[in-house]
């Protein structure tokens, strides 16, 4: 392991490389209207402004975590963090929808790179006792793009063209790059080993597979053959894949990482906070735009005390689990998240920012005591030989978690809204467009001069997000007895021949 200041300093480096697709995953939705006029773009292309760069996200980050692994984790940081800044440039600077569509999807290949080699270098970096704090901070970073990514982009939208937006991410790319190649100590695994092509084909499409799937039903239902087809594909895939990690004598995936207790609850507890938060990321910035009447910016503005209460419980989580133990830092945590999603359920459509940022607040100290330690349960089972693709799995689990709380969570919010809609009276297009969303039924009382059609869909909004606020807080629940389920002491570290390396006291305490 690295040793002194160095590590940290490391910290900082892979702290500016999440930044950059934190900024991006917030950026792309607030630029979308200009996007629509700048490109001269069309709904079916907008879509795939955002599919583009998620199914490449998908599909590319077990084998990214894989090359890590074989080729160094600091080479293959350095290489995405330049694809990305580069794909950010064309972007930026895109003539044609066609051409911006292209630089998301290379967009979404530096994205999926560079997370799971982070993740994947903190294990070579730090023992048990500091690999919590520094899980923390990373993860810390990857929320704080969600708030600030608003307030930056919506600024720049105000003051200049489009494209200003994703050169937000060039200069943060820089300083990481330069942080990196500065403080960043080299790993790999200790032989190459032979490539998996199977796995690799097959855990790529499974997961390209999945996402797709889960955005049509976004889109167009739960129902729609054009969600269930690729839904079951994946299924399907996902069967194929575990048949072929089996059967080959080098897998991609080591399968034996699921008979350790502490990987396989610490990433299901990170892919469940995972969805709730992606839903209520979903519901909460329209509340603020929508019913509170804010722009994007000040809805930015308005995340921070979520983000702020995460912060100040990540502090102090580590000595917190050191002396409760993990079960009971992500117990604590979920408890005041589930707390927190049922304070909010009691939101009505005149209640004002004062009710949402205290429940805000407590929702962030939850997710501040859940995220690091329950990721830290499942990363720090892993050896330095797999690091990189232990890590990438993670991330792709928690990241189908998270899709799948957007489309799920956003299915309950939209039939309670639509569940408490009156449109006696209103024609036929009218009553669609009200049916549609919040920012439909908004847009038709406008037109037509009802304030009292804009107070029901204010109205109808707030029922359907209390609703998603109240699974997310049973979903939390069950999660705070399921974290009874966390080893109190790891056993030790699956290794890539079946050996267990034995933990050190030190190490094992938790």
């Amino acid at each position: 392991m690295a040793s002194g200041m160095r590590r940290w300093w490391a910290v900082g480096a892979m702290v500016l490389a999440v930044l950059a697709v934190g900024f991006d995953v917030t950026i792309l939705s607030l630029a979308l209207p200009a996007l629509a006029t700048g490109l001269d773009a069309s709904t079916s292309e907008l879509q795939w402004f955002v599919a583009a760069y998620t199914l490449v996200f998908a599909a590319a980050m077990i084998p990214g975590g894989m090359l890590g692994d074989r080729f160094g984790r600091k080479k293959m940081l350095v290489a995405a963090l330049v694809v990305f800044g580069v794909s950010s440039l064309a972007a930026a600077y895109a003539p044609s929808a066609g051409a911006f569509i292209a630089a998301r999807a290379v967009l979404g290949l530096g994205g999926a790179v560079i997370l799971p080699m982070v993740l994947g270098v903190v294990p070579t970096l730090f023992d048990a006792r500091e690999r919590r704090r520094a899980i923390a901070m990373v993860m810390a970073a990857a929320m704080v793009g969600y708030p600030v990514g608003p307030i930056l982009g919506g600024w720049l939208l105000g003051h200049f063209w489009w494209g200003a937006v994703f050169l937000i991410n060039v200069p943060v790319v820089v300083l990481a790059v330069a942080a990196v190649l500065a403080w960043l100590p080299e790993s790999r695994a200790a032989r190459a080993r032979r490539l998996d092509l199977p796995g690799i084909a097959t855990s790529s499409a499974a997961l390209a597979a999945l996402t797709y799937g889960v955005i049509q039903a976004g889109q167009y239902g739960w129902g729609d053959v054009t969600s269930v087809a690729p839904l079951a594909g994946g299924v399907v895939l996902i069967a194929v894949f575990v048949l072929c990690e089996r059967r080959t004598g080098e897998p991609l995936v080591d399968l034996r990482l699921f008979r350790e207790t502490g990987f396989t609850v610490g990433t299901l507890l990170s892919t469940a906070v995972n969805f709730v938060m992606f839903g209520v990321l979903f519901a909460v910035p329209q509340y603020f735009q929508a019913v509170l009447g804010t722009d994007a910016m000040g809805g930015g503005v308005r995340l921070l005390p979520l983000i702020g209460g995460m912060l100040a419980s990540a502090v102090v989580a580590d000595r917190f689990a050191a002396r409760a133990g993990a079960r009971g830092a992500v117990c604590l945590g979920f408890a005041l998240l589930a707390g927190a999603m049922f304070g909010g359920a009691t939101t009505a459509a005149d209640s004002g920012f004062g009710l949402a940022a205290a429940w805000t607040t407590v929702a962030g100290l939850g997710l501040g005591f859940v995220m690091p330690v329950a990721m830290d349960a499942a990363i720090g089972t892993l050896d330095e030989e797999r690091s990189g693709v232990g890590s990438a799995l993670i991330q792709a689990v928690r990241m189908v978690g998270g899709s799948l709380g957007a489309a799920i969570l956003g299915s309950v919010l939209n039939a309670g809204y639509r569940g408490r809609l009156d449109l006696t009276g209103l024609a036929p297009p009218a009553a669609r467009a009200v049916r549609e969303g919040v920012y439909g039924g908004l847009e038709v009382a406008h037109r037509t001069g009802r304030e009292a059609l804009a107070g029901q869909v204010r109205a109808a909004y707030t029922h359907g997000m209390d609703l998603l606020l109240v699974v997310s807080a049973v979903l939390g629940l069950l999660c705070a007895l399921g974290a009874l389920l966390l080893p109190s002491r790891r056993a030790g570290r699956v290794g890539p021949a079946g050996s267990e390396r034995p933990q050190s006291d030190h190490e094992a305490a938790v």
